[in-house]
């Protein structure tokens, strides 16, 4: 696919600088692809004008193309705006089966990032030190023995001090306290 970018993209830019037949071989070689592309969409006829408006449509914005971006990008831009464009014009509405919905759609991850929020802001109320044990122990996992062989407290201590930490945070969350170091 590297190699048929590379021809396509180097006929476009020899058809911008007015080269005829290096203009028809790129429409040409469009048509097959957006022939495939339009029929796994649409029906017989409907297919076959979406591939004449879209070829019509890249004629018409061929100076819009800017050769530091893919070539197939561009093309396939204006495919998709003219495949929407038809499934408006039928009042058809694309489905897609179930097996193959989870592709539709990106990874929400709004409550991951307001989790990540919360849980720095309530971090954010504890001293320092206590804070970067919890943050090694409860987030990073790191083990007490590593801790405490790292801050050179003993590992009772490390214990102690992360479960009083939680423990305030825990009450800082339960009363709606904005003090959570007691």
């Amino acid at each position: 696919m590297i190699a048929q970018e590379a021809q396509y993209r180097e006929w476009m830019l020899a058809a911008l600088a007015g080269d005829a037949a290096r203009y028809r071989m790129l429409l040409a070689a469009l048509t097959g692809h957006l022939r495939s592309y339009f029929a796994r969409r649409l029906d017989g006829g409907a297919a076959e004008d979406a591939v004449q408006e879209t070829l019509i449509a890249i004629h018409a914005r061929r100076a819009t193309y800017d050769p530091a971006l893919p070539f197939t990008a561009w093309v396939y831009g204006i495919a998709r705006y003219k495949l929407i464009d038809e499934f408006r014009r039928i009042r058809r509405r694309p489905t897609v089966p179930l097996d193959e919905a989870t592709d539709l759609f990106g990874h929400d991850d709004s409550e991951a990032v307001a989790a990540r929020r919360d849980v720095t802001q309530l971090l954010a109320r504890l001293p320092d030190a206590k804070r970067r044990l919890v943050e090694r122990i409860k987030l990073e996992g790191a083990s007490v023995a590593e801790v405490a062989a790292d801050t050179g407290l003993s590992e009772s201590a490390v214990k102690v001090t992360v479960h009083r930490a939680v423990r305030s945070l825990n009450q800082a969350i339960q009363e709606g306290d904005g003090d959570a170091d007691r």
